[in-house]
């Protein structure tokens, strides 16, 4: 995937003056080698300057960590640890940083080379919140090598997510349409994320795009689009425009993403889009955001903020779909009921005029875009990119910023059902567990808009962490609690 940040964790060992140095030099190897065993050794650069015990190691750590072209740090308490020396290391870092320590190996270790990591533990989260320092902890922080490697590889996508972000530029190309406030949300939360954005005209888009007629690149990229449809290319006569404004949209991002390394994209698609271009962008939208480019429909800035995120942790395509329509008892009873253990009211169908990436379509076929033509002539609405989702697990979640500017999110695993659809668009039909009350007590009751991401595979676990990083309030997490578990809300005696 393109667009995304590839990490290396730096671990810099820790020690407490009063303890041996040789425990955490001897567990900070034995850590690295028990990575290198499970994982890609290049993931992590085990930093070998020193231990660091006082202040003047941790600058030499730290000159170390930039030299090695780290962009993650793992703190490693291989005993009970410098307090001060290892919070302002993470502090001075810039990065995202995560602790773990050292478990006590066996009972030979405890009659004079214990380490206490477990108590160090204490003293530097305690250290951390005085610092106003960020950092991921584990749910279980201290464990044996084995363990803390695989800590260190769960970091990964948080990592990745956090360190990108921090990079991120999101383009915006015009105004929400008419009637669809619903995505709309102050921009200040992205300012307080690190995170820059440039908002445009789409008089601005058009005048680029008129520029690209006749660009020598779009034989190439049509004959790219004619490899991808295969039989699935109903609309050959598109195509043209279709490369042209994919060409417009790419050297977009490389004059306009200035300093940033990462880029996200938020893109008008109506009302005066389909008039003035003649066409619909839903599948060059699908066709960026399966290279790791996202772009989100209707102007939607959060929905394209949710994509990098969930593309970021996945290091795969994602997608933006409607939180669309029920599905009907019919189609329950023929495709689902026997066959997959979930309630009707825990199924739902996801669904976006065509900007799923192919490779997460079971079939596709380009096509018109049909709540268009109820209103446009036919031949303006062409580039849809329609199919029935694969079936397979996914994590339905969203970051959001409120009038108020306050963010939330919320995160709920499922899975795509293999049935079919029998309907148009980007489209599937969706179960999540409790599906019903997390409706009705996360999504109307936090006032999420219809939106959401859709990662593929079940990344729950990294999102939420993700998440708390960045400094979402817990109880602003919602997710979709399990039977018996009563939200906040829910009427106790319904």
């Amino acid at each position: 995937m393109k667009n995304i940040p590839q990490i290396k964790v730096g671990i810099v060992a820790v020690s407490r003056d009063c303890f041996p140095e040789s425990l955490s030099v001897n567990r900070r190897k034995a850590l690295a080698e028990a990575y290198a065993k499970k994982y890609d050794a290049q993931d992590i650069y085990e930093c070998p300057i020193c231990i660091v015990e006082s202040e003047i190691h941790m600058v030499q750590a730290l000159e170390d960590l930039k030299k090695a072209g780290c962009q993650a740090l793992c703190v490693y308490l291989g005993n009970f640890g410098p307090e001060i020396s290892e919070t302002l290391l993470a502090r001075h870092f810039d990065g995202p940083k995560m602790f773990c320590a050292a478990a006590e190996e066996n009972i030979s270790v405890l009659s004079s080379s214990r380490g206490d990591a477990y108590c160090g533990m204490l003293n530097a989260s305690y250290n951390l919140a005085l610092r106003g320092v960020k950092a991921y902890i584990p749910e279980r922080p201290v464990g044996t090598a084995e363990e803390c490697a695989d800590m260190i590889h769960e970091f990964l996508p948080i990592a990745r997510a956090v360190y990108g972000l921090s990079r991120l530029k999101i383009i915006s190309f015009g105004p929400r349409p008419t009637n669809f406030l619903a995505c709309n949300a102050p921009i200040q939360q992205l300012y307080n994320l690190g995170i820059e954005i440039e908002e445009n005209s789409e008089l601005d888009l058009f005048e680029a795009f008129h520029r690209h007629a006749g660009d020598v690149r779009i034989p190439e990229v049509v004959k790219d689009m004619e490899r991808e449809l295969g039989e699935g290319n109903k609309k050959p006569e598109i195509l043209q425009k279709l490369a042209q404004y994919e060409l417009t949209l790419l050297d977009w991002v490389e004059e306009h993403k200035g300093y940033r390394e990462y880029v996200a994209i938020a893109g008008k698609c109506w009302p005066a889009f389909q008039t003035q271009f003649g066409f619909v962008p839903c599948y060059v939208n699908s066709r960026l955001t399966g290279r790791g480019i996202p772009v989100s429909c209707e102007v939607d800035i959060y929905g394209a903020l949710s994509e990098f995120i969930g593309t970021a942790v996945s290091q795969d395509a994602v997608t933006l779909l409607d939180i669309n329509n029920t599905v009907p008892a019919d189609l329950y009873q023929e495709e689902i009921a026997g066959k997959a253990d979930y309630r009707l009211d825990e199924t739902f169908m996801g669904f976006h005029c065509g900007n799923t990436a192919s490779s997460k379509l079971a079939f596709c076929e380009m096509k018109y875009q049909l709540i268009m033509a109820r209103s446009l002539p036919e031949e303006v609405t062409q580039g849809t990119l329609e199919g029935d989702i694969i079936p397979g697990d996914i994590t339905f979640f969203r970051l959001q910023s409120t009038s108020d500017t306050q963010l939330r999110a919320y995160i709920a695993q499922g899975e795509v059902l293999p049935a079919a659809t029998h309907s148009f668009g980007s489209i599937g039909i969706f179960a999540i567990p409790e599906m019903s009350r997390f409706y009705r007590h996360v999504l109307i009751e936090k006032r999420f808009p219809h939106h959401g991401a859709v990662a593929f595979g079940h990344h729950g676990k990294a999102l939420y962490e993700v998440f708390k990083y960045l400094g979402v309030d817990v109880a602003e997490i919602g997710y979709n609690q399990p039977k018996g578990v009563r939200y906040p809300t829910e009427n106790p005696f319904a």
